[in-house]
């Protein structure tokens, strides 16, 4: 029911006083009734959907190679997957390495096993695999966003080293329980640029004894994980505050330059438990992804609803010549760039904590290191979208996603414009200032 109140001029404010009054009586002595009208009391939110990419293309991926579209590098792609083939076509060129990426998403609460999962595979026009491939990785038991990737690698008397077409193969695999519906997938070609005649290292660094990583013990200082690669908070070395609901991943992203390595853990505390006593697996999750979205590395461990902790093996530093290791630990490290760690609180920690009571993330970070000098491209490698610079640094000193630094470098473009027209126009004022006082002089001076 609608009901108008008008409070005649006449009346001033005592109208006005009388009427806060009687309002303020109605919701002292109704308040049940005003319960019933909202009806009940909504349960938590459930954890935010993945953020897709702003303008990402629809395509649609053929079961063979005959119909295959193709995909363009720097362009996201938005598909769907059901269990099987979905295969792409590829323009390559002899100059250049390539990754395609596919990051699954599954709905919340679809039913997931070790088994299932996705895998990316670049393969030649007649069907034989590229070296190095295919990408791989696999949920455990939680529906969470999961990516991987293949590659075509330069390499000197390697296959798949020739321009022409190639094809990329995206298999997403589930077992027999697990959900079959069609899910959300995006994909990704990045192409790194081939490097200078003689420039880069052709053959593996060695190896060396990784250290326990050294984590900082700072006071920690806010910030909120995104959702998934596009919206992932930047971060870099410090100790970091978020919260986790179960069954939810928070996305982060940290600048590592050439030279430089990582080192990443995280603690999640006590939460507020519904019975005496339970245990999750895989309570919590920590999985560290390269530039072009492959799996680096991933740990686990159980969770009791009291204190849990997670730390990755400090990294290789960053290098070039580290693709050609023997160590799958080390490969990754191969180029300069955003790395993103992705944190996970296990679906099954909401049977016997409260879920609407998020559970403290504590994430310690260290960059460690010395920058050492960008290997010699043909190209700009952050055209490609690769590398580190002033731009990149800035975010992670900020906490900036990728929404926001985009929204910033927007107003910082619009104020330089504002600027730029704004000394035109003085520019414009001040000449013709200066021929009204000529003219005036001239005038001044016949009159005379």
């Amino acid at each position: 029911m609608d009901v108008s109140v008008r409070v005649r001029r006449g009346r001033g404010a005592g109208a006005v006083v009388r009427l806060g009054l009687a309002a303020a009586l109605v919701a002292f002595w109704l308040p049940g009734a005003a319960r019933a009208a909202a009806g009940p009391s909504p349960g938590p939110a459930p954890p935010p959907r993945y953020r897709a990419a702003e303008g990402a293309r629809q395509v649609q991926g053929a079961p063979s190679t005959a119909d295959a579209p193709l995909l363009e590098p720097g362009v996201v792609y938005e598909d769907t997957a059901v269990p099987g083939e979905r295969v792409y076509r590829l323009g390559l060129d002899a100059a250049s390495t390539v990754y395609v990426s596919a990051v699954l998403r599954p709905p919340a609460g679809s039913a997931v096993g070790y088994s299932d999962g996705v895998e990316v595979e670049v393969m030649t026009n007649a069907g034989r695999a590229c070296p190095y491939n295919p990408g791989r990785a696999s949920f455990g038991r939680d529906p969470v966003p999961l990516a991987a990737a293949g590659q075509r690698r330069l390499e000197e008397d390697a296959e798949c080293q020739g321009a022409g077409t190639y094809y990329a193969k995206v298999t997403r695999s589930a077992a027999k329980d697990s959900d079959r519906a069609a899910w959300p997938v995006e994909l990704l070609v990045l192409r790194e640029p081939a490097p200078a005649a003689g420039s880069a290292p052709v053959s593996p660094p060695p190896v060396l004894p990784s250290p326990s990583p050294a984590l900082p013990g700072t006071d920690a200082v806010a910030r909120t994980g995104g959702t998934g690669f596009n919206d992932a908070r930047a971060l870099g070395s410090g100790v970091w505050r978020d919260d986790l609901r179960p069954g939810q991943t928070r996305f982060y992203r940290v600048p590592l330059d050439w030279g430089q390595r990582l080192a990443v853990g995280a603690e999640i505390a006590k939460a507020r438990m519904t019975r005496p006593s339970g245990s999750a697996p895989d309570g919590l999750t920590v999985s560290l992804y390269a530039p072009y979205r492959g799996l680096v590395d991933s740990g686990d461990t159980s969770y009791d609803g009291q204190q849990a902790a997670v730390t990755l093996p400090g990294t290789a530093p960053v290098a070039y010549a580290n693709r050609f290791s023997d160590r799958a630990e080390v490969r990754p490290l191969r180029v300069a760039g955003w790395y993103y760690v992705a944190v996970t609180l296990g679906g099954k920690v909401g049977e016997f904590t409260e879920d609407a009571s998020p559970v403290p993330l504590t994430l310690r970070v260290d960059v460690g290191g010395v920058r050492a000098p960008e290997p010699a491209y043909r190209e700009g490698l952050a055209a490609a979208g690769f590398g580190v610079g002033a731009a990149e640094r800035a975010a992670a000193k900020e906490g900036l996603t990728v929404p926001e630094a985009a929204a910033r470098e927007g107003d910082r473009s619009q104020m330089r414009t504002v600027a730029g027209a704004g000394f035109g126009t003085g520019a414009l004022l001040l000449l013709g200032l200066g021929g009204w006082f000529l003219l005036s002089r001239r005038h001044f001076a016949g009159g005379t």
